[in-house]
């Protein structure tokens, strides 16, 4: 029997549609994935080979729960994004083949310390206080292949206190999800747990306290949290 020395952290899990939950092993999170948020970003959106970033599981908020503007930053900022929940392990997954790793989708929310992230890319630094930071991946409850189907096109949207901050189609990403995952998994082996957040559309913005985020994904769901 195994004895720890400090009680093991808990789980993270997201919620699935119908019932019973999601664990969460890593996330791992696709830069710079549609061209016009590329560009509002100052970047060049020429097709580069992707790049990604990590967040802690527990970085996770569910259930349209609040999430606490993080200390360290006075510009926060919201970025909507489609998740892939990875059901089946794998490296170098093909991309013929990637889709069969898939266990189903999620709306979600990459919150982003952007005045850090300046300042990291500025210096040459890594993006991790600026990504990975507590609360910082709001995730709405994951939808099964079987319901949605594999996602190619659809209205990404999200709205501040109702209003429209950001609206696009998912065939604008530059790279899809069968792509992202074979790239990925030629880096990294991939395991059951395992959610791709993958990039967001042009639209981002600050948000302060009192702010409510309500995200959709058609076909796939949706993602609240209020920044307290």
């Amino acid at each position: 029997m195994t004895s720890y020395v400090l009680p093991p952290a808990p789980v993270s899990a997201v919620p699935v549609v119908g019932g019973g939950l999601f664990p969460v092993r890593r996330i791992f999170c696709v830069g710079r994935n549609y061209a016009e948020h590329v560009r509002e970003m100052g970047g060049d959106p020429t097709r580069e080979e992707p790049f990604f970033f990590t967040k802690p599981a527990d970085a996770i908020v569910t259930g349209g729960a609040d999430a606490p503007y993080p200390p360290g930053t006075s510009d926060l900022h919201h970025e909507m994004e489609l998740v892939v929940a990875i059901g089946k392990g794998g490296v170098d997954i093909a991309e013929a083949n990637a889709l069969n790793h898939v266990f189903g989708y999620a709306a979600g929310l990459d919150m982003t310390r952007r005045d850090l992230q300046a300042a990291a890319k500025k210096a040459g630094r890594p993006w991790d206080m600026a990504k990975g930071f507590d609360a910082s991946a709001p995730i709405g409850e994951i939808v099964q292949v079987a319901t949605s189907g594999h996602p190619a096109s659809g209205v990404i949207e999200l709205r501040v206190n109702g209003q429209a901050r950001q609206s696009s189609d998912l065939a604008k990403m530059i790279w899809n999800i069968p792509e992202t995952i074979a790239y990925l998994s030629g880096l990294v082996r991939l395991e059951a747990g395992d959610l791709i957040m993958t990039g967001t559309p042009e639209g981002v913005a600050a948000v302060v306290k009192g702010d409510v985020l309500e995200g959709t994904i058609a076909g796939v769901g949706s993602v609240r949290t209020r920044i307290v």
